[in-house]
């Protein structure tokens, strides 16, 4: 019997340490699910912050202007550019016979003045293309606008016009119930009746359209508020562009005009065949470079190597090179220095 009621206890014991390991379980997975809790929440707090943080630069870009004005700086020395070619103009003033190294000055003078428009007209950007495309949009917006106008005057007109149709059905109505009381035969009763009917009809006819016509002229009108908000959303970022295209302008107007007159300087230095290569050249290059300067022994616009011979060629002025690979015109790098653009 001992035998017995030992092995019953032990059998009683041993459910209790499946629970104890049991409980340790849970109390492990509760520790690393709270450690987990922590951990998520410090990581949920990270967002507040820079929700904080997005919602400060919202601000700010809201406080901003509508546009800035670009900056324009000085891009080349043009009083010293100017002053130079009136000093080469002013030894041949007398004769036209320049020499092929100041022929190659001025060609590569052209080339800085006439890049440095371009580079004006960069600052610029598409503004002027966007100006005239909004001034187009908004002569177009402009006719809708008078068309819809139009067409709900129209819509007016015509129910006014079934409005007096009514008004005289219904006057012939009347005159034919008098009419009614005078007859002396069925026949003319019924031929009366007939015109009463019809009369009714045209009024029913009348009202339907008239009803129809405004409801055509409520869509319409709503049409019409719709464009004149789109022409005045439009107008407004129309006078911005002109506004911020008149500052740039203003700006770099004075620099533009200098840069122009020494063009037309240089211009009378360079014969019109070597000219026209300049320009032929500057209209096929994608960034306008006709006249490079040799650096690192190599072409300044395709950048291929040019040789140690062909080198000293170019040094020495005495005719005009071009490069064998793109068909640039080469300058060596002591004309580059002497026509060097400001910082």
């Amino acid at each position: 019997m001992a035998k017995k009621t030992t092995s019953k206890s032990s059998v009683k014991a041993s459910p209790n340490k499946e629970a104890v390991k049991v409980n340790k379980s849970a109390g492990a997975s509760a520790k690393k699910s709270a450690a987990s809790t922590k951990t998520t929440n410090l990581k949920n707090d990270k967002p507040v912050s820079l929700s904080k943080i997005a919602k400060a630069k919202v601000k700010a870009n809201k406080e901003k202007p509508l546009f800035q004005p670009r900056k324009i700086e000085k891009i080349i020395d043009v009083a010293r550019l100017e002053k130079k070619m009136e000093d080469i103009v002013a030894l041949h003033k007398n004769s036209k016979d320049f020499t092929i190294e100041e022929k190659l000055k001025a060609i590569y003078m052209l080339q800085e003045v006439d890049s440095n428009i371009d580079k004006i007209r960069t600052i610029r950007g598409e503004l002027p293309m966007e100006v005239s495309d909004l001034e187009d949009e908004l002569v177009g917006l402009t006719t809708r606008v008078d068309h819809i106008k139009a067409e709900i005057d129209n819509l007016n007109d015509l129910i006014a016009k079934k409005k007096q149709a009514v008004k005289e059905s219904k006057d012939r109505i009347k005159k034919y119930e008098s009419q009614q009381d005078k007859v002396k035969n069925n026949r003319e009763f019924d031929s009366l009746n007939k015109e009463m009917e019809f009369q009714n009809l045209e009024i029913q006819l009348a009202e339907k359209r008239s009803k129809e016509h405004a409801v055509d002229i409520v869509a319409k009108t709503a049409m019409l508020e719709e464009t004149e908000a789109v022409v005045a959303e439009r107008n407004a970022i129309l006078n911005l562009k002109k506004s911020e295209l008149e500052t740039i302008i203003d700006e770099t107007r004075k620099e533009e005009d200098s840069l122009k007159r020494i063009s037309e300087k240089t211009q009378t230095i360079v014969d019109e065949r070597l000219l026209t290569a300049y320009r032929r050249l500057r209209d096929n290059t994608r960034n306008g470079l006709a006249v490079v300067s040799i650096q690192r022994d190599a072409c300044g616009g395709c950048f291929n190597k040019i040789p140690p011979q062909r080198q000293l060629d170019i040094r020495q002025h005495k005719k005009v090179i071009v490069c064998e690979h793109c068909g640039r015109i080469l300058v060596d790098s002591r004309i580059d220095e002497e026509t060097v653009a400001v910082s």
